[in-house]
């Protein structure tokens, strides 16, 4: 009696909860380019982050929001790889600051790519879009900030 007593209770909560925890895994499977996205975005955002001794430019403190808005809309997508928002790769500190802002673009324009292709699910369609609107900000704003660097050269 307390086999079965001990064995109902789990198979109980599966039965009635199928998909918890699910969720995560089942977006990985159906969007792995949206998962290799938020990676390349924060590292984008990554070596935009990187001090030259001073502040963050306003193109680079623009650019750095344009990602986070970025990264949100992915997650509002269910498309989440559990990472803290925060999370931030190592950056080749070997670049100076014009190399890791055209490092950041050449991220931008990847994640702008992976997440192009064709979206089914019509919520996930405007995220999407607000997604490739934000990354598209992100890379106009470095394209300002290797502007200003490149003329101070």
């Amino acid at each position: 009696m307390k086999l079965i007593a001990t064995l109902a209770v789990p198979l109980f909560a599966v039965a009635l909860f199928p998909g918890l925890g699910c969720e995560t895994a089942s977006a990985q499977g159906r969007h792995p380019a949206y998962l290799h996205a938020l990676s390349d975005l924060r590292a984008a955002r990554a070596h935009l982050q990187v001090h030259n001794g001073g502040d963050l430019g306003h193109e680079e403190k623009e650019a750095v929001r344009a990602i986070n808005d970025a990264i949100a809309e992915i997650k509002k997508a269910s498309i989440d790889d559990g990472k803290d928002l925060n999370d931030h790769p190592p950056v080749d500190t070997g670049l100076d600051h014009t190399g890791r802002l055209r490092r950041a673009k050449q991220l931008l324009e990847r994640a702008h790519q992976d997440i192009s292709e064709e979206e089914e699910n019509d919520f996930a369609q405007g995220l999407q879009q607000r997604a490739l609107g934000h990354i598209d900000c992100a890379i106009r704003k470095v394209d300002e900030a290797i502007k200003i660097v490149d003329s101070r050269s």
